[in-house]
């Protein structure tokens, strides 16, 4: 049976799978992502190992590899990721030199849109919106049944100013992502308790216990979510917002309250369905391998 291998690379793990024409991931295999340097070399022999790893008896017909940072899908080039911090990796190139195969490249956020437009929370919509919120905040835009890359730097959506006034990693303040991702999160927790926590998941069971200020911080994210997504709907409206990453993993104390506050801010607007995002994290997996298909057996 023709096969594609897929490769999500993270900041702190390197994820990878066979997946199947209709988007099914199976033999999946995980390895600690090493220190990249700038050329990713040590990356590309994680990714290279991971592939000979999870290979059958035949070839794959493609390998996937979806990253963070700014990506050149056409080129295969891995630009700039900080988490990584590698700048203009030729991941394609190199890769596909090693494995004797097609090698797709994409961002890991727009192929998790992908997943989640093809077979996941987004799937039927023509335009809609897959926005993860982990260590930082974008979104994978579809737009007239298409994902959107603005070659490359589309989705940026943790970068709009909510008007606050907190610093920001990428040099401004008052961005989306200062005051709502899982880091911001825990970190303005921390600031005000002095209880060191890590991520969102431990926020929100504090959130449970009726914690007060895990309830203030978490009212704070909330608030600038809607207005971040506000902003979002009046440029592209979305017919609906698929909610992901480690903020996503407590839907019980997101959904409802973000379709609330994004509610009260519209006014002539569609509203969109707010949804969980069915996919977690198998979302990076699954879309890399839908893009070596397309690459492949495009339909």
């Amino acid at each position: 049976m023709a096969e594609v291998i897929a490769v999500d690379v993270g900041g702190t793990s390197i994820k990878a799978g066979v997946v199947r024409r209709d988007g099914s991931l199976v033999e999946t295999s995980r390895v600690r992502t090493p220190p990249a340097g700038q050329d990713g070399a040590a990356v590309l022999d994680a990714v290279a190992g991971l592939v000979d790893a999870l290979r059958g008896p035949a070839q794959p017909v493609a390998v996937g590899v979806a990253v963070p940072g700014v990506v050149d899908e056409d080129a295969g080039v891995a630009v700039l990721s900080e988490n990584l911090t590698w700048q203009d990796v030729p991941i394609a190139a190199a890769l596909t030199a090693r494995l004797g195969c097609p090698v797709a490249v994409g961002h890991d956020v727009r192929v998790g849109g992908l997943a989640e437009h093809r077979i996941g929370a987004c799937q039927g919509s023509t335009n809609a919106a897959f926005v993860p919120v982990g260590t930082g905040i974008a979104a994978a835009l579809v737009i007239d049944g298409r994902i959107c890359r603005g070659d490359g730097y589309a989705g940026e959506v943790g970068h709009i100013d909510v008007g606050h006034d907190l610093p920001c990693a990428c040099g401004g303040r008052g961005c989306l992502e200062a005051i709502a991702s899982a880091a911001a999160l825990a970190r303005r927790y921390t600031e005000r308790t002095g209880v060191r926590v890590d991520g969102s998941r431990e926020v929100a069971e504090r959130v449970r216990q009726g914690d007060k200020d895990a309830l203030e911080v978490w009212g704070d994210a909330l608030d600038a979510l809607g207005h971040g997504l506000a902003t979002l709907v009046g440029l592209v409206a979305p017919e609906v917002i698929a909610i992901g990453g480690g903020f996503g993993e407590s839907p019980d104390l997101v959904i409802e309250p973000l379709r609330s506050r994004l509610r009260s801010r519209l006014t002539f607007h569609r509203m969109p369905r707010v949804v969980p995002a069915e996919l977690g994290e198998r979302a990076g997996c699954v879309g890399a391998g839908l893009l070596a298909w397309d690459r492949v057996a495009p339909g």
